[in-house]
C-alpha cells in the first residue's frame, strides 16, 4: 500500500508521470478549464434573457446539482422548473435546500435581467405547492418588462462569488463587516445574524463539525455525496456538477487506486480518514458564523432563503471574504434529528434555519464547475 508520505513525494513536482501498456502520460494539477467555460460565456449571448440566465446559472445550489430547467415563453417571460433527477432524497428530502438552490438562482436572473435595464417579476409556485416534495410544477414563472430596472450594485460580483470551501486564515472577521453580512441578507422576510468569535462560534465549530461526521457515519446519507463526486478533472470535464474533487493529491490518489468512489465510502479507508481530518480543520478555522431564518412555511419562503443568501454572500465578495454553508445539522434525516434539534436551539430564535456558513479570509479558489446554458434550456 502507498503511505500518505509516498503520495506527497509523488505530488512534490506538481504533476504524475505513468507507465500504461509501455506509453508514457502526463496528468497535470489544475482544474479543469472546460468545466468553468459558462463563467466565461457569462453576459455573451445576443438574447436578453439567455442572457440573464447564463449569470443566473452560476448561483450556489446544494452538492453543485444545478437542478434548474427554463422554458422559455414567448418573447418576455419564462418558466423555472426543478430537474426532479438532480435532488438530494437521503440529505434533502423533503426538497427544502433544492429550492433555495432555485430562489439563489432566481436572485441572479433578476440582478442579471436588470443590468439589461429589464425589470423582472417572479410569480413563485405560480400552481401550487408541495411541501413534502417538488414534482413536476414550476418554480416559479418569470416576466420581464425593459426599461424600468436600475442596475444592482452586488452584481458587479458576480463573477468573483465563491463557496470557499478552504481553510481560512487564524484572523477575526472586523464587527463592521459582519454587519454589513447580515444587513445584505435581511430582506424578502428573512432574518440575517452574524457573529464573530465568541463563544457561540465555539459551540458552532464543535457543532458542525460533528454534524459533519455524523453525515459521514451515516451510510446511505455518505453514498449520496459520494455517488457525486468527480474525482481528477477529466471527470469534471466530463461531468460539471456534484463535488469536484481535483488537484495534484486527488489526481495521484486516483491513478493509484487509494483515492476511489469505494475508498471514500470507507470509514476504514485512508481516503475517508483525510477526507475527515481536512474537514475538521476547516470546521476549525472558522472565526466567524452567520444564519438566516424564516418561518418556513412554504416553497416562496425557502425561495426567498435563497435570493437572500445569495445576496449576503455577494456581500462578502464584495468585502473580501469567503462564505461556506455548513448545512449538515440543519437536514432533516432521521440520524441528523439531534444535531437538528441542538443547532435549533442555540441560535434559531424559534424560527428555522434555512442556512448556515461559517465566514473568514480563504485563499483564491477557482469557480465552482457549471454545465452550461444549453444544458438547462426546453
Amino acid at each position: 500500500m502507498t503511505s500518505r508520505r509516498n503520495v506527497l513525494k509523488l505530488i512534490g513536482g506538481g504533476f504524475v508521470v505513468a507507465a500504461a501498456a509501455g506509453a508514457g502520460f502526463v496528468v497535470t494539477s489544475g482544474p479543469s478549464q472546460g468545466a468553468r467555460e459558462p463563467w466565461r460565456r457569462a453576459g455573451t449571448y445576443g438574447e436578453f434573457r439567455r442572457r440573464a440566465l447564463s449569470y443566473a446559472l452560476l448561483a450556489p445550489n446544494p452538492h453543485n446539482r444545478q437542478p434548474w430547467i427554463v422554458r422559455l415563453d414567448g418573447q418576455d417571460s419564462l418558466t423555472l422548473y426543478c430537474d426532479l433527477d438532480r435532488r438530494l432524497p437521503a440529505t434533502d428530502p423533503f426538497d427544502r435546500q433544492i429550492t433555495i438552490g432555485c430562489g439563489a438562482f432566481l436572485e441572479l436572473l433578476v440582478q442579471a435581467a436588470a443590468e439589461d435595464g429589464y425589470q423582472a417579476t417572479i410569480t413563485p409556485v405560480p400552481e401550487g405547492e408541495d411541501m413534502q416534495s417538488l414534482d413536476q410544477r414550476p418554480i416559479a414563472h418569470v416576466s420581464f418588462a425593459s426599461g424600468i430596472a436600475s442596475p444592482e450594485p452586488f452584481f458587479a460580483h458576480v463573477l468573483t462569488r465563491r463557496s470557499n470551501k478552504e481553510i481560512y486564515e487564524p484572523r477575526d472577521v472586523p464587527a463592521a463587516d459582519l454587519k454589513q453580512i447580515a444587513e445584505a441578507g435581511r430582506i424578502f422576510g428573512v432574518s440575517s445574524e452574524t457573529i464573530g468569535n465568541t463563544e457561540v462560534a465555539e459551540r458552532l465549530r464543535d457543532l458542525t463539525w460533528r454534524a459533519h461526521v455524523k453525515e459521514c457515519m451515516s451510510p446511505i446519507a455518505m453514498q449520496e455525496s459520494v455517488d457525486l463526486m468527480r474525482i481528477g478533472a477529466a471527470e469534471v470535464t466530463a461531468n460539471p456538477d456534484g463535488i469536484e474533487l481535483e488537484g495534484p493529491m486527488f489526481e495521484v490518489g486516483r491513478l493509484i487506486g487509494l483515492t476511489t468512489r469505494a475508498t471514500m465510502a470507507d470509514p476504514k479507508s485512508t481516503a475517508f480518514q483525510q477526507g475527515l481530518a481536512l474537514f475538521r480543520s476547516m470546521a476549525m478555522s472558522a472565526r466567524a458564523f452567520g444564519w438566516i431564518t424564516n418561518e418556513n412555511q412554504s416553497r416562496v419562503e425557502q425561495i426567498n432563503a435563497g435570493r437572500a443568501y445569495v445576496r449576503l454572500n455577494l456581500m462578502a465578495t464584495k468585502l473580501g471574504l469567503g462564505i461556506h454553508p455548513w448545512s449538515q445539522s440543519l437536514q432533516e434525516y432521521v440520524e441528523m434529528k439531534e444535531l437538528y434539534r441542538e443547532v435549533h436551539d442555540l441560535i434559531s430564535d424559534g424560527k428555522r434555519i434555512q442556512m448556515l456558513f461559517r465566514i473568514g479570509y480563504g485563499p483564491q479558489i477557482p469557480p465552482t464547475p457549471r454545465r452550461g446554458l444549453e444544458a438547462h434550456l426546453v
